[in-house]
């Protein structure tokens, strides 16, 4: 137990890193959450910052996944407190559990008055491990998009949407045979219905017409 508590407190910690607010004090000398939406996440860090620095901030925020779902989760020795009930072993299960974690840290950060980014490139980096092709397929699907409509909050729903979809239709259509589908699929679904929920706010404005739609011209620099 006092392992599994471990996991959970780093990967909480890490997926806690505010990185919007320390790379736009460290370029700009602005703390981002005083500027355009608020939000200390990369698309917000790409309007007011500029575009290199908002795709910094969403590889770090995902790669807060990455580690705690790749490399926290190694701390993981001897028996789990609890029965598991799922076709994965330990290992694969406390993976999820840490991912899961750490995008509730980057959510709730502790660092930042337990409020923080959307939740989407924490969970990208999450996937990206756990369920890596259907991720390429949503990447494509938010690059679609995005072009199309330039919401990046749409195009982020919608794609997080389509992995346990394009899952589905691998599972059943194109029998893929995904080890731990079921339990798989329990997961994605909870962390596709949290991001849905953290975009509560983006879904407003895109109804009425006032969500902030992404220029592709040259951002400009402060």
């Amino acid at each position: 137990m006092l392992t599994l508590g471990l996991i959970i407190i780093l990967s909480y910690l890490v997926g806690s890193i505010p990185t919007g607010i320390i790379i736009s004090r460290a370029v700009g000398k602005i703390d981002i959450r005083d500027h355009g939406s608020g939000n200390i996440g990369g698309t917000n860090v790409f309007r007011i910052l500029g575009w290199k620095y908002g795709l910094l901030v969403l590889l770090l925020d995902a790669l807060k996944g990455v580690i705690a779902v790749q490399y926290i989760s190694k701390l993981h020795y001897g028996i789990l407190p609890f029965t598991n009930s799922t076709p994965f072993d330990d290992y694969t299960l406390v993976q999820i559990i840490a991912g899961m974690v750490a995008v509730l840290g980057h959510v709730f950060t502790i660092f930042a008055g337990f409020k923080g980014g959307k939740g989407v490139a924490t969970g990208l980096g999450v996937l990206l491990v756990l369920t890596t092709t259907d991720l390429l397929i949503a990447l494509g699907i938010f690059v679609i998009l995005v072009y199309l409509f330039r919401y990046v909050s749409l195009g982020s729903m919608l794609a997080t949407i389509s992995i346990p979809v394009t899952m589905s239709i691998r599972e059943f259509i194109f029998d893929a045979n995904i080890e731990g589908y079921w339990t798989l699929l329990v997961f994605l679904i909870i962390i596709t219905s949290f991001i849905v929920y953290t975009h509560r706010s983006n879904i407003v404005r895109i109804v009425n017409g006032s969500e902030h739609k992404i220029e592709f011209k040259k951002a400009k620099e402060k």
